[in-house]
């Protein structure tokens, strides 16, 4: 199993913690998140190979798991517009890697590895969207509509009145699923104004046409590292989880 991590921003809504060092290196109970992330990941499917697109400090980024994954193959593709783009110029930057089954991670979602597993034991559709639920949804929510298990819509522009669930910023694609991802990017960056859109707006126009599905994992932990307060939300669950998971002294 490979997995794409979207990297390339700065993370400006976390300011000024993010001056000197990208989202994805900001400490969760003294790692990083996107160490969190690949460790989750290779506790939960095994996966061996790892594809970044980075692009703010990139460097940073890339010597921190060199340093750290020495066993494993880390691939970085580096977005140099990564301050003029949104995230949808960094999966195309990244569509030669979709070749195969993957998962599509943003850089800024933590988990517990039970929400992967969930997504891993989802029945095998090409596009498998990661989706929760809750009382109400704000504009800052990546909003979906469903049909059962089916996408209909999906973007933040969404009336909540509308909205089934959100995105919790992870995707699996299976099958034909890559190729079909692959293509829809093709056919989106023909666009000039792709270039300020996220990759939700690809997947929003490929479930006019194409099945895509969802997986939903409420009930599970998972955090947004958009402000200060989402990090001290999953430091406090890591730091649960890792007591837990100590054997007693008694």
């Amino acid at each position: 199993m490979k997995v794409l991590i979207l990297n390339a921003g700065q993370g400006r809504r976390l300011l000024p913690l993010t001056a000197e060092n990208p989202k994805c290196m900001l400490p969760v109970v003294g790692r990083p998140i996107i160490e969190w992330q690949i460790d989750t990941l290779i506790e939960t499917t095994g996966i061996d190979r790892v594809t970044v697109v980075v692009g703010y400090r990139a460097e940073t980024v890339a010597q921190r798991l060199m340093l750290r994954y020495k066993s494993r193959r880390i691939r970085f593709i580096y977005n140099r517009a990564y301050d003029k783009t949104d995230n949808l110029v960094s999966c195309w930057l990244a569509r030669e890697e979709m070749t195969e089954d993957f998962i599509l991670l943003n850089g800024d979602t933590l988990f517990e590895p039970a929400v992967v597993q969930r997504l891993i034991e989802s029945p095998p559709q090409a596009v498998t969207l990661v989706i929760d639920h809750k009382a109400s949804y704000d504009a800052e929510d990546m909003k979906v509509t469903l049909d059962g298990d089916r996408l209909i819509e999906i973007g933040k522009d969404l009336a909540q009145e509308n909205s089934s669930g959100e995105s919790i910023g992870m995707i699996l694609f299976r099958n034909e699923g890559p190729v079909l991802f692959r293509q829809a990017l093709e056919q989106s960056v023909s666009d000039p104004a792709s270039r300020e859109k996220s990759y939700p707006s690809v997947i929003r126009e490929m479930c006019r046409t194409t099945p895509v599905f969802t997986c939903s994992v409420h009930g599970l932990r998972w955090y947004d590292g958009d402000y200060p307060a989402d990090l001290k939300a999953a430091g406090r669950f890591f730091r649960q989880r890792a007591a837990a998971r100590e054997p007693s002294s008694v």
